[in-house]
């Protein structure tokens, strides 16, 4: 894979609103859903794909949630480059997972999201 893999799921709109805005970032990843990737091979958790956004790095490495979002930010250009370095840094990476958290909690109250979106406890 010459280029990371952002996978979303398909079935929450506040995930594909999202996907579609991250492009315009300027990162350079490409994109997917969870339910149309071959999960197995990437060595993707299904499980914890539709509760955390995976990012599967070239070199086949997988991050999730807020730092899956530090790593894609950082394939981008200088300021986004800076944000996901500062997102995973010490005294930034618990607050940004714990925010990153109460987003996958709420997605299905945010703007783009559906009863659909809401993850079942």
């Amino acid at each position: 894979m010459e280029r990371g893999l952002m996978l979303n799921d398909a079935d929450c709109g506040f995930c594909m609103r999202t996907a579609r805005l991250v492009p315009r970032l300027g990162v350079d990843v490409d994109s997917s859903t969870v339910q149309a990737a071959d999960l197995e091979a990437l060595g993707v958790d299904p499980v914890r794909a539709v509760v955390e956004m995976p990012y599967v790095h070239p070199d086949g490495r997988v991050d999730y949630g807020h730092r899956a979002f530090a790593s894609i930010l950082r394939t981008g250009p200088r300021p986004w480059r800076l944000v996901g370095r500062v997102i995973e840094s010490r005294p930034v990476d618990p607050i940004a997972r714990r925010t990153y958290a109460w987003v996958a909690a709420n997605r299905h109250r945010l703007p783009g999201g559906t009863a659909a979106c809401e993850l079942q406890r």
